[in-house]
């Protein structure tokens, strides 16, 4: 889902597993009657500065929010009176099961679907590749991966969930301002309040934008004088295309390549920070598992190399548009997931070669006392989070190296023993 910076996603793996679905509001704690009443004075006092200083107008805020209701059903709600849920010591999830993430069923199940779009938007898509330059399997791809090609339900009224989470949530500055946006949205006249329906995190239409993306990125390409990204897939498709050109997506380059890393050249070489020519990792013995060679107008162009589950899993050397995917939605994974279902639907390709690995079994903790180590002697791991992102997999690499090991560069339960 596309984000400001950085909104849940629709069906996206959550980053932590955190204590959320119980809201049963102590008794010391307001009754929900009583949070009620201070949910509207926070909406004619707190609500209605902050939107006015945002250039609201006092008829459309009325109009838009006479009738909002809370929504005591949305997960990660902090009621007044109540503490902030806990995060539980637990595996991560996208870190632990990336096999799961990519099932094949449903890759199979997207590509077709996805094939069968783009033959049948084939001319819309074409003007929209022409105009923005991003290739229509990638479009396609994100449609698919963000809501089903639009099929998706979005059971919530926007404005209900925007409210309620700017009043109670471990985010309420962010979902205030999206909400002071959707209130533009509904001020611009693109679509009236009743019919701004989105996800339970608030998400926008099939391309799954927040609010203040919307503003941002979505544009009307069939011409209605509307920027409908519910009901036009005009509109959804190149809306999707500008916000990834808007995010730096360079025209004619692909996303990326599976490879093969020989004997002898270290995992411990990923991240954007990294990058060098095409050419550069080639003479190195980098190849692609396909055997093909890579395009001769790569050559000279910058790629990194990704190991995302180390060397226990699929190995690939990205393009800066791989980043770019990632401004969508910030993982790895999501990225690989939209780079190889667009190879699906626009060459007929299949599952990468490589296997995913048996990874990811250790716990949050784990990992993080981990990192400690390895910043106490020296390493830049990056955020010290307990998420094995690349600079703590090729520090950890790095790390085996000067111990006399063969990097695998990913956290397992035999290096947490010796990385003390």
């Amino acid at each position: 889902m596309a984000r400001i910076r950085k909104p849940l996603k629709w069906l996206m793996t959550t980053v932590s597993l955190v204590l959320a679905g119980s809201l049963a509001v102590p008794a010391a704690a307001a009754s929900r009657s009583a949070v009620e009443a201070q949910f509207r004075q926070w909406i004619t006092g707190d609500l209605w500065r902050a939107a006015r200083e945002g250039g609201i107008s006092k008829e459309v805020f009325d109009r838009t929010l006479q009738n909002v209701q809370l929504n005591w059903d949305l997960p990660d709600l902090v009621p007044p009176g109540t503490a902030p849920p806990k995060e539980r010591t637990q595996s991560q999830a996208e870190f632990s099961s990336p096999a799961s993430y990519f099932n094949e069923k449903r890759l199979q199940g997207l590509a077709a679907t996805g094939r069968t779009l783009a033959s049948q938007h084939a001319a819309t898509l074409r003007k929209v590749e022409a105009t923005y330059g991003v290739p229509g399997s990638i479009i396609v791809a994100i449609w698919g991966r963000e809501s089903g090609y639009g099929r998706a339900k979005l059971p919530h009224p926007a404005i209900d969930v925007l409210a309620t989470k700017a009043f109670m949530s471990t985010r309420k500055p962010m979902f205030q301002q999206e909400l002071i946006s959707a209130l533009h949205i509904v001020e611009s006249g693109d679509v009236s309040a009743n019919r701004l329906m989105g996800s339970w995190a608030g998400a926008l239409g099939q391309p799954q934008f927040m609010p203040g993306s919307y503003l941002k990125y979505a544009v009307d390409f069939d011409g209605d004088g509307k920027r409908d990204i519910w009901n036009s897939v005009p509109d959804t498709l190149a809306s999707i295309a500008n916000y990834l050109v808007k995010s730096g997506w360079q025209r004619g380059r692909d996303w990326g390549y599976e490879i093969t890393i020989p004997d002898g050249v270290s995992c411990a070489q990923e991240g954007p920070d990294r990058a060098k020519a095409v050419s550069a990792w080639t003479s190195g013995g980098l190849t692609r598992v396909s055997g093909r060679a890579f395009p001769s107008s790569e050559a000279s162009q910058p790629a990194m190399m990704l190991v995302p589950a180390g060397t226990y899993g699929p190995e690939f050397l990205v393009t800066p548009n791989f980043y770019v995917l990632k401004e969508y939605n910030n993982s790895d994974l999501y990225a690989l997931f939209i780079g190889n279902l667009a190879d699906r639907i626009e060459s007929g390709g299949g599952a990468f070669r490589a296997p995913w690995g048996d990874v990811g079994k250790m716990l949050r903790s784990d990992v993080l006392a981990m990192q400690q180590a390895l910043v106490a002697q020296g390493y830049d791991v990056g955020k010290v989070d307990g998420l094995p992102g690349f600079k703590t997999r090729r520090s950890l690499g790095e790390w085996q190296a000067k111990n006399g090991m063969k990097p695998t560069c990913y956290p397992s339960a035999d290096l947490k023993a010796k990385l003390r």
